[in-house]
């Protein structure tokens, strides 16, 4: 303020209009969409989750350079016995897969810093047997694995399961196959339609009743529409209890209505029921030998695209490869743990 001859004058010092907004701006650009989640976990409800997790781009080439990842699922109770094989396995692709760890709420996770499990948990809740609650888990984590778009395929696998191929024959073996792998085949016996319930019509008819394994493999496209579903699950929920598991028939019955041109109508995962009972076998430390591993490739050979093909990790159905797993023998019988046995995974 300056006085001058009974004039008073006021000076306002210039406040610039244009401020630095780098760093505001630096959350409006591309990668605040393409950058995974760099923590699991969150407070979305699975409502909101679900929400979040089916946004779908509606144009298909990307503008950005995308990398497919393989998401490994992890349906567990607690602690990964096995985890040291699934480390070797993915040494050297971390460009390559993601990993999401479902397990009981109350099960805190020790894994140090420097493995591949290390921070991988996401938020969970109690998943029983035969239940819907088992789905919703693996619901959970198909959307928790839809966060990333770099996520291309998505396998879900178990605590007891092991990697029976390396990693880049088992990526392969995804990546190049035009069909998703889930078994969904039409069982008329007992524990196939003889566990359908009239009261699913008109939504879901007998004749699309399908059955298939718990474990299996689905694109980004199967996995939008399992998240996205609200038409079927009411009635599966309803209507699918024991003495019907709802976890052998909800997906396959769902994806056999909305996209069955995708499945290869089978799963890579190999399981033995010749012992009978509700649960397939389980192999003790014992069982898991050179010999035994070598029986996985007898008996059946599957179609690849449709197609034979020359090459044997593509023949063969559950694609276990002794060479690879020879090496994991030792590890596998030195733990003492039981493992159950299945392809790159075993179940």
């Amino acid at each position: 303020m300056i006085r001058k001859t009974g004039v008073v004058t006021t000076v306002t010092s210039a406040i610039p209009i244009l401020q630095p907004c780098i760093e505001q701006q630096s959350n409006n650009n591309l990668d605040r969409w393409i950058t995974p989640p760099s923590n699991l976990m969150h407070t979305m409800s699975d409502a909101e989750l679900f929400w979040r997790a089916s946004f779908v781009p509606q144009l298909r080439k990307y503008p950005f350079p995308r990398v497919p990842k393989v998401a490994f699922m992890f349906l567990t109770k607690g602690p990964l016995p096995l985890a040291p094989l699934w480390e070797r396995f993915f040494k050297g692709h971390k460009s390559l897969y993601s990993i999401y760890i479902h397990s009981l709420p109350s099960y805190e996770p020790r894994f140090p810093s420097t493995s591949v499990f290390y921070d991988r948990q996401i938020p969970s809740q109690i998943a029983e047997w035969g239940r819907m609650t088992m789905c919703d888990a693996e619901r959970r984590l198909l959307a928790n694995a839809l966060l990333d778009i770099s996520n291309e395929y998505f396998v879900l696998v178990s605590e007891s399961c092991i990697p029976l191929y390396n990693f880049t024959v088992t990526y392969r073996y995804i990546s190049r196959s035009k069909y998703s792998f889930m078994g969904a085949f039409d069982d008329p016996g007992p524990f196939g339609r003889g566990r359908y319930n009239p009261d699913m019509l008109p939504e879901v008819n007998i004749s699309q009743w399908r059955k298939g394994s718990q474990w299996f493999e689905v694109n980004r496209n199967l996995a939008s529409i399992i998240i996205s579903d609200v038409r079927f699950y009411p009635k599966f929920l309803e209507f699918c209890r024991p003495a019907c598991y709802v976890d052998e028939h909800y997906f396959p019955t769902l994806l056999t209505i909305r996209a069955p041109k995708l499945l290869a109508n089978r799963s890579l995962t190999w399981v033995d029921w010749s012992r009978g009972g509700p649960h397939p076998a389980t192999f003790g430390a014992n069982d898991i030998t050179e010999v035994f591993m070598q029986k996985l490739h007898e008996g059946r050979e599957c179609l690849y695209n449709d197609e034979p093909s020359t090459l044997e990790w593509e023949r063969d159905c559950w694609i276990p490869k002794t060479e690879v797993v020879a090496a994991m023998v030792e590890e596998v019988v030195s733990w003492r743990e039981e493992a159950v046995v299945g392809w790159p995974i075993a179940r």
